[in-house]
This record gives C-alpha cells, structure tokens and sequence, in this order.
C-alpha cells in the first residue's frame, strides 16, 4: 500500500511533463500526493474499519475521502457522480482508477476467492466493467502472490494469462504516451516491475517510460513493494512528509494490522 502511494506521489511531477529517463530525483518540489493516494487510503480505511464490507460501505469510505480532497486530480465524471451528486452510481468505467488504488486489498486477502471477490467489490462501484475489474484482480493477485512468495516466473505466468506483457523498454521511452484506459496502462506497469531488479528500479523503470506516470507507477510499485520487501526508508519518510496527519493515521493502523511498510 506504501509502495502504491510513493509511486503516485514521485509520478505527479512527470505525469504531465514526462521526464524519459531514469535519472531524476525521486522526491522534489512539485510532488505531491494526487486521487490516486486519496482512493488508496479509502480503501484501506473501508478494509480496516468497514463493519459489513459490502458495497454500501465501500461507497461510504469512498465518498468520505474524497469529499475530504475534492481537489486531488479526479477525472470528470468520477467527480460529477461521487463528489457533486449524492447517490453515487458506478458509470461503466475502463480508466486507470481500477488499478491504481487496489493495492490494499493484496495485503487484506490471503486467497485467490476472497482477493477477486473483494477486487471486485471495491471495483464494480465505479468502474463495472470486464476491463476494469480484470486490471483490478490481477493487481491484487499479484501483491498476494508476491507476499506468499512466489517467484517472478510465477507472478509472470499468471500475469500473462490475461495480458500481452511483450514490450521493449527503449521502444516504451520513445513513443509511449498519456492513456487513462487500464487496458494500455496495466500491462505496461506489469512490464515495467517484471524487468525491475528492486522497488527503486521498479518506480524509476516505470516513470521513466512517461505516459500516466503516477498511476502507472502508483500499480507496479504496489506490486514491488510486495515481491522485493524492502523500500529504503529515507524515501518513505520523504514521502510521509508529504502526506496529511489523518492518511499516516490509516497507514500506521493499516501496516500494523495487514504488513507492508
């Protein structure tokens, strides 16, 4: 969940302004946290405190968190259904949003059933659609393969069930570009972790091919924080610095229940 939020907020900087290469400071003035972190830390609060957890209170915690951050970067008709109308109703959405903000239900679940259907509970209240939830399960799916300590072959094979992951890395800096659709932004961020050798590498590789860079970041590093189990703790406390008190409560509560970091 950590590992999610550090790749939205070192993204932010470059997600309109893509830098295109891996050499680049990691935390700098113009980074901050976007609605991919405020979607994230809901979710983690509705997974932490949540009495039924059924979609009535997901759209709740959903609507508190917002609500609280109207102003984060949300796309315009998320903003029109959740934040401006009072009956919030899912609008058949493929965008990113399935993706970026599911990483805490990897850390939540401990098996494959109970991961899809909490993927798909959290989901299906926006974004109910098939591209939308696959982005979102397979995520998820990853984050908890990763912590029962599967291999990256594994992780890869299952990946690949779902999604073509044949790309080339230079081909990716040159000519990828800006997609708010999860079906050309996951794969991407898949590809970009698979090649990785650590959770840095991971959230450089993935910011360095440009595109929607918070949220292409924000999904592979959720996934790498998982599998390599180690962030360096200078970055998380930057990170933190970044953050309002009431999000480094949830995540405090949320690491010592779930893990991470």
């Amino acid at each position: 969940m950590i590992g999610a939020i550090i790749g939205d907020v070192v993204g932010s900087k470059y997600e309109f302004d893509n830098i295109k290469t891996k050499d680049f400071e990691l935390v700098s003035n113009g980074c901050h946290f976007t609605d991919d972190t405020v979607l994230t830390i809901a979710l983690m609060d509705f997974l932490l405190h949540s009495e039924s957890r059924s979609e009535e209170d997901a759209i709740k915690y959903v609507q508190k968190w917002i609500r609280k951050y109207p102003d984060a970067g949300y796309g315009t008709r998320f903003y029109l259904n959740w934040i401006v109308g009072d009956n919030p109703k899912p609008y058949r959405s493929i965008g990113n949003g399935a993706g970026m903000r599911i990483s805490p239900v990897g850390w939540v679940s401990n098996e494959s059933i109970e991961t899809k259907n909490l993927s798909d509970l959290v989901t299906n209240i926006t974004h109910n659609t098939k591209q939308a939830t696959l982005a979102a399960y397979v995520i998820s799916h990853l984050i908890l393969m990763a912590r029962q300590g599967k291999s990256k072959q594994e992780l890869f094979e299952f990946a690949s069930r779902f999604y073509d992951l044949n790309f080339d890395y230079e081909d990716l800096v040159e000519n990828y570009t800006f997609s708010e659709l999860c079906s050309e932004s996951v794969p991407q961020a898949l590809y970009c972790f698979f090649i990785s050798n650590s959770f840095e590498d991971c959230l450089r590789t993935t910011i360095s091919i440009g595109g929607d860079c918070d949220t292409t970041a924000a999904m592979s590093c959720a996934i790498a924080e998982a599998f390599y189990n180690q962030i360096d703790e200078d970055l998380i406390n930057k990170i933190k610095n970044l953050l309002p008190l009431d999000m480094l409560k949830v995540i405090k509560q949320f690491k010592e229940t779930y893990g991470g970091f």
